[in-house]
């Protein structure tokens, strides 16, 4: 009986160990979704831009968000592929346990039914319990002959069903090795895929090298933009906040006016950094600070207040929290420009094609404000927080 209890103990370890390891592969199907979606988008953004555009630099920007994805899909494969290995030579271990015990309690029972089968006469039983002192001895002889029979045709079954259950293990564990070898195939291709990006973007290197002026050029109007936009941006806070310049030059009756702030609204804000949700689908290609020029490193990029994302063409603009559309602009460089009030917070949506709002709308979280529109640079929306005149890193407030 303690082999039996045994044996039993580590059957239920043994089907413990792969749903583990299932759980943990379900874990990262989303997020390697996410990245092959990304990857897709960034290749659709190329294709998009070399057909409309000879920038290099935009392209070598877009090649190097697709091999930061890829890279991330690729370290997101080894971990899979190390998971998957471990838990198959988990599985194995448990599994060759299992079968030792098996060939034990299979060896034991095997002898029993031969001794049992060497004295199959009945006369031989009936004469061992004739053969009792008294009649309690015999009852106790006859009881233990009955158990004993019936603990062989159990015994025998319970073989039989674990038999059937350790080769249904053996066939998950051929599942998983043919996993395995999908997940290297895989990672193989998309190590592949990788050397050509990184080809790529050596041919565009070279490209922007032989030409410096021409990009230096291109640098500079864009500079302009980016200023024109921070100029703008900080003009409708300061108007939005009611003190134009930070004076507060607007007088009602004598007196100095300023906007009344929404303070619950702004804590209810603050309260969620990091938990908000992103405007779009897509992939960050430029992301806020200073970003360093891909071959020119000591040219001075402008600084960017925001962050830029790569989406599908015509993507769906939603609102990261409740709030006031306060504007509706439009900026060279960036379209159709929204800028919504959150209490003492601001977000800014630009390079929009189509606006679903119009000023003095409120909005709730998820609501749809429009949808991006496709420039030179391809389908990027260009979005930026502000905790009011000081501008925000936005990868640090979205989930």
């Amino acid at each position: 009986m303690r082999v039996s209890r045994y044996f039993a103990a580590i059957v239920i370890l043994l089907s413990c160990v792969l749903p583990a390891g299932a759980q943990s592969l379900s874990a990262s199907k989303d997020r390697k979704a996410r990245l092959e979606k990304d990857i897709k988008t960034l290749e659709k953004q190329l294709s998009s831009v070399t057909a409309r555009s000879n920038s290099a630099a935009t392209q070598l920007d877009l090649l190097h968000a697709q091999s930061e994805a890829r890279r991330e899909l690729l370290s997101d494969s080894e971990r899979e592929l190390s998971s998957v290995n471990d838990s198959i030579r988990a599985c194995q271990k448990q599994i060759n346990a299992v079968q030792n015990r098996l060939d034990t309690m299979t060896f034991y029972y095997e002898k029993l039914v031969r001794n049992a089968y060497k004295n199959r006469d009945a006369r031989s039983w009936y004469l061992y319990i004739l053969a009792s002192e008294n009649l309690a001895q015999g009852m106790r002889r006859y009881g233990y002959l009955r158990q004993l029979s019936t603990q062989m045709n159990s015994q025998g079954r319970r073989i039989i069903e674990e038999r059937k259950h350790l080769e249904a293990e053996r066939a998950r564990l051929d599942t998983m090795r043919m996993q395995a070898k999908a997940l290297r195939d895989e990672r193989a291709s998309e190590l592949n895929k990788l050397r050509k990006e990184e080809d790529k973007s050596r041919e565009l290197v070279k490209e922007l090298q032989k030409d410096r002026r021409k990009y230096q050029d291109q640098l500079a109007s864009k500079r302009r933009e980016v200023e024109a936009l921070n100029r703008e941006i900080e003009r409708l806070i300061a108007a939005a906040m009611g003190d134009q310049g930070g004076k507060n030059k607007g007088k009602t009756g004598g007196k100095k006016t300023t906007t009344k702030i929404d303070q619950a609204l702004s804590n209810e804000f603050s309260a969620n950094k990091g938990k908000l949700p992103w405007p779009a689908e897509g992939r960050v290609v430029s992301h806020f600070g200073r970003n360093p020029h891909p071959v020119y490193t000591r040219l001075e990029m402008p600084f960017n207040n925001g962050v830029g994302l790569a989406v599908d063409k015509d993507a769906t603009v939603k609102a990261v929290f409740n709030g006031v559309v306060k504007q509706i602009v439009v900026v060279p460089g960036y379209n159709q420009c929204i800028l919504v009030q959150h209490g003492e917070y601001f977000t800014f949506y630009c390079k929009m094609g189509s606006v679903a709002v119009k000023a003095g709308d409120k909005v709730k979280t998820g609501d749809v404000l429009g949808h991006v529109a496709t420039g030179p640079d391809g389908t990027q929306l260009h979005f930026q927080l502000w905790k009011g005149r000081d501008p925000q890193d936005p990868e640090k407030w979205l989930r």
